[in-house]
């Protein structure tokens, strides 16, 4: 089978590396990739959000199956283009992908079909939102509606905070269109937790939990991030808290879509924070996490293509999906100043006795060298027996890793560790 994967990150390489394990797979092409996702796929120098582009190079390869990941893509239809010329793909449609293409529809949706979430409001007027913000209760969380690449949110601690957070958002155009229009929301507490989902529209298989790290410094200090590190399995995600989340969250949402004509097909990501009150949503991802996914993925044991089809094909419910009881823990490696400033550039080592622990997330092949070209470089995964071990693991791979200006959080894991040790 010829493959095509869409997107260039951690992720990608991480769904590539599982997707090579099937037999049948005899080539697969990745646009545009990484110079570290290279050596597993061939990479081809089209963006992820040219869709005309992704489609053309599609039909004209004959691809057999499709597989688009990263959110921007999946918003601007690039699964209903590949669908259109035949091809079938692991994703949902646009109007499905909405779901995180725009915040207000996703928190209307959870509204309207009572499932639990923060109290909000929404704003398209920037005075209104000003007014609001004068008399919300603080902290308030503030969240541009659409895409701004894991960053749209900021938790604001004062009036002050609030006012140029909003202002920013809606008049300075901080995130773009996506700030136009802002969602202001109670500040919940609780530890979080997500969620991904195999959906068919039908029927829903949760994966491992896992805990991700998002701020840039240890103990969860400094600036949002895109992620800096995961462990799986999420010990705050009991049996307990797992049945009300399928009952109250995740078989709910599947409901509304549907009853919304907004069938979801794919993977769907649940961010959840496990409050005094229960699980309640505070985000939808229409895709895989990017980095849940480098500690998912190497904990299924079923085959991922298969799972993948079985959901295109709407025969999820007959599909089997198998995880490792085992315990799996992510380092991300990243460049000194991510996720503001930072140089890049510079030489990329990685032995090879560790290539197939690694996953590269930004990097380039300059003049037949491996170089840095992103925030995130790499995520070096470990699976073990137990937590403590994969977290060492985890980092005895990310301390072989070398190039200058690296730089990773000493802490992963250890929030996870000490729910455990409680």
């Amino acid at each position: 089978m010829k493959l095509l994967v869409v997107g260039g990150g951690g992720r990608e390489h991480a769904v590539i590396k599982k997707l090579k394990e099937n037999p049948e797979v005899t080539e697969i092409y990745v646009l545009p990739g990484n110079g570290g996702i290279a050596a597993d796929a061939e990479c081809v120098a089209i963006g992820a959000k040219d869709i005309p582009a992704i489609r053309d190079f599609a039909v004209e390869k004959k691809i057999d199956y499709a597989v688009v990941t990263p959110d921007d893509p999946l918003v601007l239809g690039c699964v209903d283009a590949l669908e259109e010329e035949g091809i079938p793909c692991f994703g949902p449609r646009a109007n499905a992908a909405i779901i995180e293409g725009s915040k207000v529809f996703s928190k209307n949706l959870m509204k309207k079909y009572g499932i639990p979430t923060a109290r909000f409001e929404s704003f398209s007027n920037l005075q209104d939102a000003l007014r609001y913000a004068e008399t919300a209760s603080l902290p308030m969380v503030i969240k541009a509606d659409g895409l701004a690449l894991g960053k749209g949110v900021i938790i604001a601690e004062s009036r002050e905070e609030a006012r140029q957070t909003i202002t920013d958002m809606m008049q300075g155009g901080k995130f773009g269109k996506s700030g136009e229009r802002v969602v202001i929301e109670e500040f919940l507490e609780g530890p979080e937790v997500s969620v991904l989902a195999f959906t068919d529209g039908k029927t829903l298989v949760p994966m491992v939990s896992s805990m991700d790290h998002k701020r840039a410094l240890d103990g969860d200090a400094g600036l949002n991030t895109g992620g800096m590190g995961t462990i799986a399995p999420n010990p705050y995600y009991t049996d307990e808290v797992a049945k009300r989340c399928m009952e109250e969250i995740f078989l709910p949402t599947i409901r509304a879509m549907n009853a919304e004509g907004r069938c979801f097909k794919g993977c769907l990501y649940f961010g959840l924070m496990i409050t005094k009150d229960g699980p309640k949503v505070i985000e939808y991802n229409c895709r895989f996490g990017d980095p849940e996914t480098q500690v998912v993925l190497p904990l299924l044991e079923s085959d991922l293509l298969t799972v993948m089809r079985a959901v295109t094909e709407e025969h999820l419910s007959d599909a089997k999906v198998c995880f490792s009881k085992k315990h799996a823990c992510c380092v991300i490696l990243a460049s000194k100043g991510y996720p503001e400033h930072y140089e890049k550039g510079f030489p990329l080592e990685i032995p090879e006795a560790i290539l197939n622990k690694v996953y590269v997330a930004g990097a380039a092949i300059k003049d037949g060298q491996l170089v840095t070209n992103g925030g995130r470089v790499v995520g070096c995964t470990a699976v073990a027996e137990t937590l403590p071990k994969a977290i060492r693991d985890a980092y005895e791979i990310a301390d072989q890793v070398c190039f200058e200006n690296k730089y990773c959080r000493r802490d992963i894991g250890a929030r996870a560790m000490a729910a455990k040790e409680g």
